[in-house]
């Protein structure tokens, strides 16, 4: 058990629950609630609630804090900007960070071909603006998107997004010029086939007859891929897949753009989950733990794709905030210093392992478990023969957790995926504590 010092009253505690009802009275119901408790201060892989309640993090704000809560290089950078200028918009006045953020990028991002960056506030802008360049570039308007996708919450991004609800409910019309096929997975084969040993490459074959009934090639400026596949349950592309994706855009001259919002800055163990495939995209979008906590999205890709679009064309008021952008360079910092990425392969390491021992001891309960590296999941089942998703038992595991002190989320189409988002500051005994609470909130429903 957690010492007993960390959970000093019921959660959620009383000030929590004294906040919660001013949220109701002051907030839109329109924003979901994860966990009912509010955050009094955090760092490393720990959170503090403000009735003095420590949890161990494997949420990480959604894949967020891969450098850990208020990592010191990233809060004395912002302590020596928010000194200096807080915002001057880049495109009225310029400022080095924002350059050399790009320039960093430009190096890191995968590709043997000269590169540029732009910068926005979020992961929904960034897969925006990577839609436009390539429009642009290509001078065509269709975008080909997969199930299981998530891109966003704005109006494109949205009509990319392939779950409903909560997302798209009642927010139609939608974009025009998406077009979605079958997304590799597994344990749910989406063309029926047996992929018990792994994906085979039959659901391929949706992309190229979705050719034949539902828009021609000639037509699509982009395809948009998640390496692996986010809120839809953590579902990895195989190598094999991208690869065969990146001759198919080659093949018809559309541009491939890398969703790497959720899978990038080491997410999966590399700095960009696509590098596993050796596959370079044209263009990749970055957000989430780019900043370490700071808001700030980013399109980088090959210079003549996005050099396409005329001057003016691209921008935000925001995008690229100074602030955002020392922080964004304290986490490269950061991941050069503590040598955050063979720390994310041994952490993802620890975590499959400890999945798949759960799998094993509850064989009916665990269906699958699948990721790369630390982004791992398992998917609950209600009978292992049918694959029957339990939602109700992913959130009672969830709840458990919570009470025992750990912080977990989940994900799938059929909200029955428990995923880690563990931030990779966390230290050995903190890892090993949160996956024993992880076995016992699962064990607690068996």
């Amino acid at each position: 058990m957690l010492d007993s010092t960390r959970i000093k009253t019921e959660i959620p505690g009383p000030r929590s629950r004294a906040l919660m009802e001013r949220r109701k009275a002051a907030v839109s119901e329109g924003i979901g609630i994860a966990t009912p408790v509010f955050v009094e201060e955090a760092h490393g892989a720990l959170l503090t609630d403000v009735d003095g309640n420590t949890f161990i993090d494997f949420a990480g704000g959604i894949g967020v804090l891969n450098v850990g809560h208020t990592d010191p290089r990233v809060v004395e950078r912002i302590k020596a900007q928010v000194e200096k200028f807080t915002h001057t918009c880049f495109y009225v006045n310029h400022y080095e960070s924002y350059v050399e953020l790009a320039e960093r990028l430009n190096a890191l991002v995968p590709g043997d071909f000269e590169k540029r960056s732009m910068f926005v506030n979020s992961g929904a802008e960034a897969v925006e603006n990577a839609v436009k360049i390539a429009r642009s570039y290509t001078g065509r308007n269709g975008v080909l998107a997969f199930e299981n996708a998530f891109h966003g919450r704005t109006l494109l991004a949205m009509s990319l997004t392939s779950k409903v609800e909560p997302y798209k409910k009642g927010f139609g019309p939608f974009a025009p010029e998406v077009y979605r096929v079958a997304a590799p997975y597994p344990y749910r084969c989406p063309v029926g086939r047996d992929c018990s040993g792994g994906c085979r490459g039959n659901c391929f074959e949706a992309v190229e007859k979705s050719l034949i009934g539902g828009v021609d090639a000639e037509s699509l400026a982009a395809v948009i891929v998640e390496p692996v596949s986010g809120e839809g349950g953590f579902i990895p592309f195989p190598d094999f897949y991208l690869q065969r994706l990146r001759e198919f855009c080659d093949r018809h001259g559309i541009v491939l753009i890398a969703d790497e919002v959720q899978t990038g800055i080491g997410r999966t163990g590399k700095m960009f989950a696509i590098e596993h495939s050796g596959v370079a995209p044209d263009l990749l979008t970055t957000a989430k733990s780019l900043a370490g906590g700071m808001p700030l999205g980013g399109v980088t890709g090959r210079a003549e794709i996005m050099d396409s679009v005329h001057p003016g064309g691209l921008g935000t008021t925001y995008g690229g905030n100074p602030l955002a952008c020392a922080a964004a360079l304290g986490v490269l910092e950061a991941f050069e210093e503590e040598d955050l990425l063979s720390r994310a392969t041994a952490v993802g390491e620890r975590v499959m392992d400890a999945m798949h021992e759960l799998q094993a001891r509850h064989p009916g309960i665990v269906g699958d478990v699948r990721g790369r590296g630390p982004m791992a999941a398992m998917e609950l089942v209600k009978d292992a023969e049918n694959k029957t998703p339990d939602k109700e038992r992913t959130a009672q595991v969830v709840e458990n957790a919570l009470q025992d002190g750990l912080l977990l989320l989940t994900a799938g189409q059929y909200g029955n995926v428990i995923r880690v988002l563990m931030p990779f500051a966390i230290s050995d005994s903190e890892l090993e504590e949160g996956l024993a609470i992880m076995e016992r909130a699962v064990s607690a429903t068996a």
